[in-house]
């Protein structure tokens, strides 16, 4: 075998091998932001549910996201309620505020947040287990559409206002949270 051959060969075969495998460390490890799963990128401020002895209450704060990417929350779950759905304060068709569930779930923009507030965006926690008092705490799991969760703690406040009906039930009517 001629040397003049061989050398060239071999450090091509050695260039290639080098590649494939410097490609299969990186796929590997994510290395981006936007390869983060939302509930890793997702956080909470000031978060707070409201004091009740209803069967009905909601969760508040401002969800913040940190990732390069737009994340949706697609549910949520708390021990505390039955049901939980994520809603929206729109004005109907009589000129009433009313609450009802957002189709989609919530969307919060890449290094954006989303407030949730009396009278707006809200968690609403449904067929509560119990009562909720000043200074207790609830946990909420948070759901995003790429099936990551995000768990955080809201203490039980007490809070008047934000008087709107709900919308698709008359068991609800007159509901304040």
């Amino acid at each position: 075998m001629n040397k003049n051959i061989a050398l060239p060969r071999f450090a091509a075969i050695a260039a290639v091998a080098m590649l494939a495998l410097t490609g299969c460390s990186t796929a590997t490890t994510p290395s981006s932001p936007d390869a983060a799963p939302a509930g890793d990128t997702v956080t909470i401020t000031d978060a707070w549910v409201k004091a009740t002895d209803e069967s009905m209450s909601a969760a508040f704060g401002t969800l913040d996201n940190s990732g390069a990417g737009d994340v949706t929350i697609v549910s949520a779950t708390t021990d505390a309620a039955g049901m939980v759905e994520l809603h929206e304060t729109v004005e109907n068709e009589s000129g009433e505020m009313v609450m009802r569930e957002i189709e989609g779930g919530f969307s919060i923009p890449a290094g954006g947040d989303l407030l949730l507030e009396p009278g707006a965006n809200h968690i609403m926690l449904m067929d509560l287990a119990g009562p909720l008092a000043a200074g207790d705490e609830v946990d909420v799991t948070l759901t995003f559409s790429d099936d990551s969760t995000y768990t955080f703690t809201a203490p039980v406040k007490d809070y008047s206002g934000a008087n709107e009906n709900y919308e698709g039930g008359d068991e609800h009517e007159g509901m304040d949270h």
